[in-house]
């Protein structure tokens, strides 16, 4: 048998309407293809009667991506699948955006230059000059576009620019306090990934924390959602919660809330990039 460790990686995501043969399906087109099956998860859901599926797999070396590609395109047919295929090792290309509270942004910078998360950083874009001294001393590309109701459409046009020259496939809010129009969180629907700093559904919009602590919360946390055009309400991707006494102050939490801002967002775009998320409907399937 060939030497696995040598062998190209591809990772196989796909959603259909759940019926039978799916999965023996697949290991069988990959197994005569000459593929070996490393990992594979599946869930199918009873009440939208979907099925969804991510599958990691070594491929022979004389086997391009177009071949197997193609090998799996009468299945995907079949089947009617939304389907994709990534090879493993891959970065993704990233923007992330940023207004003036850097916790998030260090942390990923941070988290890049490491090498612990599977993402190439095109450039880090705001709408303040705020964080320009952190990013440019990692080496990183620094645009400022300011927002004003006036040119709200300018600069939104100006990002539009800057992702299609990039080629940037995610687009991270890390702590960007604006609200996108409609049309761009509709475009870039699955490809662009908010942190609120709150333990969502719950405490919208502006000084969440100090209306946490007005309610007298026993509970703080943070929610990492995809953008859509209603506020806050895009699928979920990762959340966590810490617990909360009376003898904490706003600052006490707003602390706290930090700290899980950052691995919150962290960990969602670590499943992101490594194809770990899949959108159903309003809500996600996640492969850990």
């Amino acid at each position: 048998m060939p030497n696995k460790a040598k062998m190209p990686e591809y990772i196989m995501t796909l959603t259909c309407k759940d019926s039978p043969g799916i999965v023996a399906g697949i290991a069988g087109a990959l197994a005569a293809s000459g593929c070996n099956i490393e990992e594979s998860s599946q869930y199918g859901d009873p009440l939208a009667e979907c099925f969804f599926m991510r599958v990691r797999f070594c491929v022979p070396e004389t086997l391009t991506r177009d071949d197997v590609f193609g090998a799996l395109v009468p299945l995907a047919k079949r089947f009617a699948m939304n389907w994709d295929l990534y090879r493993v090792g891959q970065k993704t290309r990233t923007i992330i955006m940023v207004s003036k509270f850097d916790h998030c942004l260090n942390d990923l910078l941070y988290r890049w230059q490491v090498g612990a998360l599977p993402i190439e950083i095109t450039r880090v874009v705001s709408n303040h000059d705020t964080c320009r001294d952190i990013v440019e001393h990692a080496g990183l590309e620094y645009t400022r576009i300011p927002v004003t109701a006036k040119s709200k459409a300018g600069a939104e046009k100006k990002l539009r620019n800057l992702i299609k020259k990039d080629g940037a496939e995610l687009v991270v809010l890390a702590r960007y306090m604006q609200i996108l129009s409609d049309d761009l969180s509709r475009d870039l629907f699955g490809r662009i990934i908010n942190i609120h700093h709150s333990f969502l559904p719950g405490f919208k919009g502006a000084r969440p924390y100090h209306k946490a602590h007005a309610r007298g919360v026993k509970l703080t946390g943070a929610t990492a959602h995809y953008v859509t055009p209603e506020l806050d309400e895009g699928p979920i991707i990762e959340q966590e919660t810490d617990r909360v006494d009376h003898a904490m102050t706003v600052n006490d939490l707003i602390t706290a809330g930090r700290d899980i801002e950052r691995r919150v967002l962290s960990r969602a775009i670590k499943f992101h990039t490594e194809h770990r998320v899949l959108i159903n409907g309003g809500k996600t399937v996640i492969f850990r």
